[in-house]
């Protein structure tokens, strides 16, 4: 009997490292056949040529994000600011209109009232929450609507799929941030949505070591925004931060299933303490926009937000005896987080809404509302720090 190991061999191994590696190369041996030196002569196919353009590690990282939101195409940046910037500069032109959701993050509402008027951009703060006030906010030289669901950092949510309708009956585009959500939550593409965004600082790294943004999108759309913005903007990604990313990328839905069992352990016991005003979570059935919830996200993320009042006080004593907690601005981390946002310093310094609108936040959150961003560690722990804060105010 012979043993012809080779026959069993099969045509083709797949082999290499199972973890991608990083290519830190700034720049790429080339051909003068294959690439011309501006940018503006780079085309979909051309090879790596330099880092700024495009790169091995990069180029992993968005095709793992535009496969998680179901896109053509993804382009990465520097920062989650740096792809809204470039969003907003390659979409709109002087003239034209933007329709922003009247809460989102603060540093895109900065840029929108206070950047984007400098070139001739119109901008119209809207509650997207009511899809009546879209459309009642629409221009004939609209061309973008540009909407944050969950908001930050009251929770409030946008029915994607109803401002997607209204932006395509209108001709405009639809950009979402997604970056509370994350793809494990709501594939806004799939909901009509022309753009995607993410802070890929937050969940989807999920340690706190990376900041990067992304853009997702139809490849028509992808590939001048990379030609415009990436390569004459600048700012691009660096290797080591996709790498750190996309390891990030490998715990994502680990983690997110995490965050949310954790976050309803946490939101639970603050809708229930008799010195929390209000409590939103996208889970909790008293969260005002909850049946949404549950048609747009298969995962209700990891932040909660609840108001005391006026929570100056409780603020300092969070951040004074808090262990488990980190009293720390950002989220989606896998160390927990809290953050008290006061209202009137918010409308004054980021949304500037006008009264009507400014009183719909007020109502919300009150005074002032406590972000929480709830991370790995045991819940039980959360809960007792928070009791033990909240028994003495």
């Amino acid at each position: 009997m012979t043993n012809d190991s080779t026959s069993s061999k099969p045509a083709h191994y797949d082999v290499g490292p199972v973890s991608p590696g990083i290519e830190t190369a700034t720049s790429f041996r080339t051909h003068p056949d294959l690439v011309g030196f501006s940018g503006n002569d780079m085309t979909m196919d051309a090879p790596h040529f330099y880092s700024r353009w495009s790169n091995p590690t990069i180029a992993t990282l968005e095709a793992k994000l535009a496969e998680l939101e179901k896109g053509e195409a993804a382009l990465c940046f520097a920062s989650g600011m740096a792809a809204v910037s470039a969003l907003f500069l390659t979409q709109l032109r002087s003239g034209d209109h933007l329709i922003l959701s009247e809460v989102c993050y603060a540093g895109v509402s900065e840029l929108a009232l206070d950047i984007l008027p400098k070139y001739g951009i119109a901008v119209t703060t809207v509650n997207s929450m009511d899809a009546a006030a879209v459309t009642a906010a629409v221009r004939p030289e609209t061309r973008l609507i540009h909407v944050e669901t969950p908001a930050n950092p009251i929770l409030g949510l946008t029915d994607i799929a109803a401002v997607a309708a209204i932006a395509k009956a209108t001709g405009a585009k639809l950009s979402v941030d997604s970056t509370i959500a994350t793809p494990v939550a709501t594939q806004a593409l799939t909901l009509g949505a022309d753009f995607v965004v993410h802070s890929l600082s937050k969940y989807l790294c999920g340690h706190g070591d990376a900041i990067g943004g992304v853009l997702i999108g139809q490849m028509d759309d992808i590939v001048p925004i990379r030609r415009e913005a990436l390569i004459h903007h600048g700012a691009c990604l660096s290797p080591f931060a996709a790498w750190l990313i996309l390891r990030g990328l490998e715990s994502l839905h680990a983690r997110m299933a995490t965050h949310e069992r954790s976050a309803g352990i946490v939101a639970r016991f603050l809708e229930s303490h008799p010195k929390v005003r209000q409590t939103y979570w996208p889970g909790l059935t008293s969260h005002p926009q909850h049946e949404l919830a549950r048609r747009q996200m298969a995962n209700f993320s990891g932040m909660v937000t609840f108001s005391v009042g006026d929570g100056s006080t409780l603020a300092r004593r969070l951040a004074e005896t808090v262990k488990t907690f980190s009293y720390a601005v950002s989220l989606g981390k896998a160390k927990s987080l809290i953050f008290y946002v006061p209202t009137e310093d918010i409308l004054r310094s980021s949304y500037r809404l006008e009264p009507t609108a400014a009183a719909r936040y007020r109502d919300w959150i009150g005074p002032g509302g406590f972000r929480v961003s709830v991370g790995l560690e045991d819940p039980a722990l959360l809960v007792t720090e928070l009791e033990a804060a909240l028994d003495r105010f």
